[in-house]
């Protein structure tokens, strides 16, 4: 999984881990799927990263389980075709949690912004994500009903929206460093997407919160992050092992700690 943040550097009662590489064995967890343009499934534990087409064709072949399923998430086409074929791959079974990592950045300013520039970060950074809930809500309500009365939980079905700080209004002040106005702007309204499907789902007993990774060392973040991609993915793991009933519609970051929106 590939924490999709450029920011800079009440929460559910987890340890946390260490910032070291992530290890090889633990428990299995429920189907899992988390969009891209070029995503990876392993329809078993759920592990997906971005990386360059060699670096994903070693992963599959390294780890046998892994699904490599290809989904442009700005295309209906693109998304409902993805559907179908993780469908194939659960054999019946529902899908238990699906992650929203999908994002570009921009560091335009009120200067050089353009409003086709804006127009394309909203599109991939909050309607890929509504797009791809939507498509897959079906396999997220039969894997809750399946749960039953289990309470919420990234185990029964859960929707976990990768946004980020630099997209908090309340710590806008603070954290204003560069203004990345359609960045910004788009993971605000992420955030409220996350918070209408938090509403809208609790009864259907899917869980929805959105998650700020960190300021990671990825392609986005660059390598001036402190944080290496193996400590945020460790983290974030452990916030999700801790989400619940309480914790449907809140912002957290990677540590569990709780962000004002």
């Amino acid at each position: 999984m590939g924490a999709s943040s450029s920011s800079p550097p009440g929460s559910p009662a987890t340890s946390r881990p260490a910032c070291s590489p992530l290890q090889e064995g633990g428990a299995e967890p429920r189907a899992s799927w988390q969009p891209h343009a070029k995503p990876g499934l392993d329809s078993k534990s759920g592990a997906q990263c971005w990386l360059p087409g060699k670096a994903l064709q070693e992963l599959a072949a390294k780890y046998p389980p892994v699904r490599l399923i290809q989904l442009d998430a700005v295309s209906l086409a693109s998304v409902r075709a993805a559907v179908k074929e993780v469908e194939s791959q659960l054999n019946g079974r529902g899908l238990n949690l699906l992650i929203n990592n999908a994002a570009v950045n921009s560091y335009a300013t009120l200067q050089s912004v353009q409003p086709e520039e804006m127009i394309s970060v909203f599109t991939t950074n909050v309607v890929g994500p509504i797009q791809v809930a939507k498509e897959f809500l079906p396999l997220l309500k039969r894997a809750a009903e399946e749960a039953g009365k289990e309470e919420l939980s990234c185990s029964k079905a859960a929707i976990i929206n990768m946004s980020t700080k630099v997209g908090s209004i309340e710590l806008c002040f603070n954290v204003l460093e560069i203004p990345m106005y359609p960045y910004r702007a788009s993971k605000a309204a992420l955030n409220m997407v996350t918070r209408c499907l938090a509403a809208e789902l609790k009864d259907a007993g899917i869980l929805c919160t959105a998650i700020h990774p960190g300021w990671v060392k990825t392609d986005m973040g660059t390598e001036k992050a402190p944080l290496t991609v193996e400590c945020s993915v460790k983290g974030i793991l452990s916030v999700l092992a801790g989400l619940s009933q309480a914790t449907t519609g809140v912002f957290l970051d990677w540590e569990g700690k709780s962000l004002p929106w």
